[in-house]
């Protein structure tokens, strides 16, 4: 099973998060299993007690956690580092690592030509830490090598808080000209950017809930998992819910 947790700020608990998570699918498969055993008949004590056979597997989980946020990733990324063990005692406390991408800096191997312009694109964001000027050469220099998908862009943009004027792919030059220029009326620019913002919200929320119940998660730990994620209110993260749930398969 594949679980994927998206990260735009760090979270310097994140190992503990994960483990936490990983812990919670293993459990609701050790608890289904179980359930076939009612009585002792065809088992021994051990395999009774235990509430699965010496040939019982459960499903591997895999836990990856994508962080695009514009800082460097400086928490933990084991639980060793999360702990203070004196180094005598280290040999004796069971580690849990997380598996962690960084959108801004990565060393994956991707094929599909919109996923890479997806982790390569955050880089070339203007933000205050790069001129403006050069910023945008950037940016121009990769639309013209990898004519980046526009809805690639869309939500680059999004994710980033960058603000974006979709209409605005003029060639100059015969090249594209601009990728992040603010040259929308500031209403329009706003409209866009709550526009992506809704989205953004709305596709992620689609996504903790579909997992959750890929995951076996209750509606109440799906609900509590969609405020603290996206900061929701109760009523919002119902409705959410309420429009996702039903297309659970």
């Amino acid at each position: 099973m594949l679980g994927l947790e998206s990260q735009e700020h760090i979270h310097y608990a994140m190992p503990m998060r994960v483990m936490g998570y990983d812990y919670g699918v293993y459990k609701k498969q050790y608890d289904s299993n179980a359930q076939k055993y009612k009585t002792v008949e065809g088992m021994d004590e051990e395999e009774f007690l235990s509430g699965m056979r010496r040939t019982d597997k459960l499903t591997a989980v895999i836990t990856v956690v994508v962080y695009y946020g514009e800082r460097e990733w400086d928490g933990a990324t084991t639980l060793h580092e999360m702990l203070s063990i004196p180094k005598k005692m280290i040999k004796f406390v069971n580690d849990y690592k997380i598996l962690l991408v960084e959108a801004r800096k990565n060393n994956l191997v991707l094929y599909n030509i919109n996923n890479v312009d997806l982790f390569n694109l955050p880089e070339l964001i203007p933000d205050r830490s790069i001129p403006r000027n050069e910023a945008r050469e950037k940016a121009i220099l990769y639309s013209e090598e990898h004519k980046p998908d526009k809805s690639v862009i869309m939500t680059v943009a999004g994710t980033t808080n960058s603000k974006i004027d979709y209409d605005a792919f003029e060639k100059e030059d015969g090249r594209m000209c601009t990728l992040f220029e603010k040259i929308a009326r500031e209403n329009e620019i706003e409209g866009i950017e709550k526009g992506i913002e809704k989205g953004i919200e709305k596709g992620i929320a689609k996504e903790i809930i579909e997992g959750g119940f890929a995951f076996g998660l209750s509606e109440k730990d799906i609900l509590k998992r969609l405020q603290n994620k996206l900061n929701l209110s109760l009523k919002s993260a119902e409705e959410y819910l309420e429009i996702f749930g039903s297309q659970e398969v």
